[in-house]
């Protein structure tokens, strides 16, 4: 999955940004309401994580423009605001989930994950296909009951194989979905990472190259 992070308080959102990144979640990161929107207007995200009290655009009106805008992003109010009518105030606007600061980051993950399957079709918790067996909430994959000791990139190249059901999916989509903006578009590094993940699963190979359209498992 993919998620933007729009939080003002730099350290706090570098260090959301790093938690969910070892929880193999690709994560953007922007420090203004401005900012945000423009990061919205170029990529697709699954969750939003706002702050409501964001400089330049307030983060209710990010939040407007989100829910306006008919995208399928699910957006989780973070903010220091949490009485009762903060909450209902901040779910009115069309926030899909509000956690108060502090927080439990286990709590904020699981959160994060439950409004991302809310964001895709319906998926089952546990992903199966062909013998393999992958659990995102514990970031662990098997193969016929063998360990996967996979990185967190290759396994969210695994998990979006396995969510397509034997379609293919495309290098692009999987460049925008498993890596960050940062990543150079032009790179081979999806490539790179299929060639490790079908050492890493082994034989036989499971993860088929379709020529000029992208990769799909078996």
């Amino acid at each position: 999955m993919r998620v933007l992070v729009a939080e003002d308080e730099q350290l706090l959102a570098d260090a959301i940004a790093e938690g969910l990144r070892r929880e193999a979640i690709a994560v953007d990161v922007a420090y203004d309401g401005a900012e945000a929107l423009e990061r919205l207007g170029v990529n697709d995200y699954d969750v939003l994580v706002l702050d409501r009290d964001l400089p330049l655009t307030h983060g209710d009106e990010v939040c407007r423009q989100v829910v306006a805008s008919g995208a399928a992003t699910r957006v989780l109010m973070l903010t220091a605001a949490g009485e009762i009518d903060d909450r209902v105030a901040g779910l009115s606007l069309g926030a899909d989930d509000y956690l108060p600061k502090p927080f439990a980051f286990a709590e904020f993950v699981a959160r994060v994950r439950a409004l991302a399957r809310r964001a895709r079709p319906a998926a089952p918790p546990v992903l199966h296909r062909a013998g393999i067996e992958l659990d995102p909430g514990r970031v662990q994959a098997s193969r016929d009951g063998r360990h996967l000791p996979l990185s967190r990139k290759e396994f969210g190249l695994l998990q979006e194989l396995l969510l397509a059901e034997g379609a293919v999916v495309s290098a692009e989509r999987l460049l925008e979905k498993v890596w960050d903006e940062n990543i150079d578009p032009l790179t081979n590094v999806v490539r790179v990472t299929v060639m490790t993940l079908r050492r890493k699963l082994g034989e036989p190979q499971l993860v088929e190259t379709v020529a000029g359209a992208g990769y799909r498992l078996r």
